[in-house]
């Protein structure tokens, strides 16, 4: 009689803080599809840890005396898994829901394809509807499917190949899911977008300022990356930091101090609504032109890392919520 192959043993590790309502719905996602679950609770004062033990999950206390990074979290979560390791494990933040019939789709799709090391699906808005920045986060999440350069905070992946890189960088503020899938591209593990529903998001994101401030973490982020993780082999985020340099900076510098000589220079400024105009073919108006406004405070996250790297301070979050 043929042996029955195990079925792969699947863990899940939930970050968040004062998450209320929205981690319950996360956690009760997650009901009947892991062996288990880590909630990696960073200081919130809600009643978040004891609803999470209420829903059954394993509550560790993140050390709160030390800067706050979601990398810090998802690492004190794989290191409360590692006693009984399993055999993947759904990274999921404690503001999202995990769809139906997602995690059978991707540990099928692990358990098929041994060189790949993470797998994704489609993240979505639960509410797109109610404002355009959650309009514009929500098609930030349609990625290509297909093989990939990295992933974001939601994904399964496989417990062996996260552990033997050491998980996530822990002093990043922003940008440690690329990062860590560059060390798992170095040693030949692949990274996977497949074409399922994976999870509703929501990012609540309703007002300019909370806008602003999230795109002005994604500039500190490709700023940072290029920086420390960029070679020539293996480019991470160069174009991204070149597009920030020329029209959150360069543009308008150049306008300005050459309007000192002639006023006609201003007329660079004209790039800008042309700018819209060349991009909304592909991505809508409004799309179009939070894209170009968006290099402005991708400038300031980066000019903020690199007056951090000179000043050699402490790196801090960049809240949006």
């Amino acid at each position: 009689m043929p042996r029955v192959k195990p079925k792969p043993s699947v863990d899940a590790v939930v970050i968040g803080r004062n998450e209320g309502e929205r981690l319950i719905a996360c956690l009760q996602s997650l009901h009947g599809q892991v062996r288990r679950v880590i909630y990696v609770d960073s200081g919130s004062t809600d009643g978040s840890v004891q609803a999470a033990q209420a829903e059954g999950a394993i509550v560790v206390a993140l050390d709160m005396s030390l800067p706050f990074t979601a990398a810090r979290a998802r690492n004190a979560g794989l290191k409360a898994l590692k006693a009984d390791a399993p055999d993947y494990v759904q990274f999921i933040d404690g503001d999202c829901i995990l769809r139906e019939g997602w995690m059978d789709r991707a540990v099928r799709f692990l358990s098929e394809n041994l060189r790949a090391a993470v797998v994704c699906g489609r993240r979505r808005e639960i509410h797109p509807e109610a404002s355009v920045y959650n309009t514009l986060i929500d098609a930030e999440w349609d990625t290509p499917v297909g093989e990939a350069r990295a992933c974001g905070g939601d994904a399964l992946m496989r417990h062996q190949a996260v552990n033997a890189v050491n998980g996530y960088r822990e002093d990043l503020i922003a940008g440690e899911e690329p990062e860590l899938c560059l060390r798992l591209h170095a040693r030949g593990w692949t990274i996977w977008r497949i074409d399922a529903e994976m999870t509703w998001h929501d990012a609540d994101v309703t007002r300019f300022g909370q806008w602003w401030k999230r795109v002005e973490r994604a500039g500190h982020a490709f700023a940072e990356g290029a920086a420390r993780f960029s070679t020539p082999q293996t480019p991470h985020w160069q174009a991204e930091v070149r597009r920030i340099w020329i029209w959150g900076l360069g543009i308008p510098l150049v306008a300005l101090f050459g309007a000192l000589l002639h006023p006609a220079a201003l007329l660079l400024l004209l790039a800008y609504p042309l700018q819209v105009v060349r991009l909304k073919e592909r991505l809508g108006w409004s799309a179009a032109f939070f894209n170009t406004l968006g290099k402005f405070p991708e400038a300031v996250g980066a000019l903020r890392f690199y007056a951090r790297k000179v000043a050699k301070t402490e790196t801090r979050l960049i809240e949006y919520k």
